[in-house]
């Protein structure tokens, strides 16, 4: 019993020496938040929803690392975003930029953003389909299920099929797939 509470005790002392720990400006907050270990961190920044989400869904900073982000709301980038002019006010810009590197995979304590900085260590991919984690994820979904199917068209629209991806939540079971009754599911 004595060793386990040493060991409790060493391990908490080398978590808050850790410099993410210490980064964490809620990190007793975060310790006693047990949905810490799942999920993204659902958006909550009301101009990155209304600039993102007028053409998108908001994708939630912590689906991409820093590196990424940094790309993709560039000035220059985001005259020609994925064939769009996505253009924004300087002022604007600078918060949504700031919103999502304050947001982003590697800053943040969610499990599965934690798993998608992991995978991209090495990588900027500027599309989350990019990204190894959820290639892996998706692997065994039937392209007919996706590109086939009018209602989903590409798996960069997650909410067609992750029914509270706007929450955060990715989880197998809030999966259903249009026209594919129960696929999501098995």
């Amino acid at each position: 019993m004595r060793t386990n509470f040493k060991a409790a005790l060493l391990a908490a002392a080398l978590l808050m020496a850790s410099g993410s720990a210490l980064a964490e400006t809620n990190f007793w907050q975060w310790l006693v938040n047990f949905s810490r270990q799942k999920e993204v961190k659902p958006v909550d920044n009301k101009a990155y929803l209304e600039e993102c989400g007028s053409c998108h869904f908001a994708y939630q900073p912590g689906l991409l690392p820093g590196k990424s982000w940094a790309k993709l709301l560039d000035e220059k980038a985001l005259a020609d975003h994925f064939g769009e002019d996505a253009t924004l006010d300087k002022d604007v810009l600078k918060s949504i930029h700031d919103y999502a590197m304050e947001n982003a995979a590697e800053k943040s304590w969610y499990k599965r953003s934690r798993k998608i900085a992991l995978a991209t260590e090495d990588d900027a991919p500027l599309r989350i389909t990019e990204v190894r984690y959820i290639k892996r994820k998706h692997h065994d979904i039937p392209e007919k299920m996706v590109k086939g199917n009018k209602d989903v068209k590409s798996q960069a629209y997650c909410n067609a099929c992750h029914t509270k991806a706007e929450e955060g939540i990715f989880d197998e079971d809030t999966v259903d797939i249009p026209n594919f009754p129960n696929r999501g599911h098995d």
